[in-house]
Formats: structure tokens, sequence, C-alpha cells
């Protein structure tokens, strides 16, 4: 089963490479999925993958959804 926390956790370290900063916030991460804060909370709670703005996110920065979802190599697309 695909774990939110560690898919996020993948989604945060590209965000501090792209954006330079240390301390990514939830906020920032549903910002950048493209998905409001409040829903963002929920699908925490719920242990729900946003699956769709991850292939967004993918697509924009990218990166190997593979990588995103299940930590498969490579983590970057050439």
């Amino acid at each position: 089963m695909i774990k939110f926390l560690e898919v996020m956790t993948r989604v945060k370290s590209v965000l501090s490479t792209q954006i330079n900063k240390e301390k990514i916030l939830d906020k920032d991460v549903a910002l950048a999925l493209q998905i409001d804060p409040q829903y963002y909370a929920v699908m925490k709670r719920r242990n729900k993958v946003p699956y769709e703005a991850i292939a967004y996110f993918s697509k924009l920065h990218k990166v190997n959804m593979n990588w995103i979802l299940l930590a498969q190599k490579p983590q970057y697309l050439t």
C-alpha cells in the first residue's frame, strides 16, 4: 500500500531543491500540488494519495512519478 506520508516526504524533497527552502510546510505542498490546503489536511487524515495532482506535479517538475509513489529509481526524467 502506498503511504501518504512517504509520498509527501518525496514531494517535499523535490520542492526543497526547487524553491531553495529548508522547511517545507504542508501548505507549500498543497499549493505545489494545486490542492486546497484544507482538502490536503483531509487527505492527510484519511491517508489518501492525490494521484492526479501527483501526476501533474511530476510532469511540471520533470520527476519520475514511480519515484514519488514507489521510491523507484531514477528520480528525475531526462
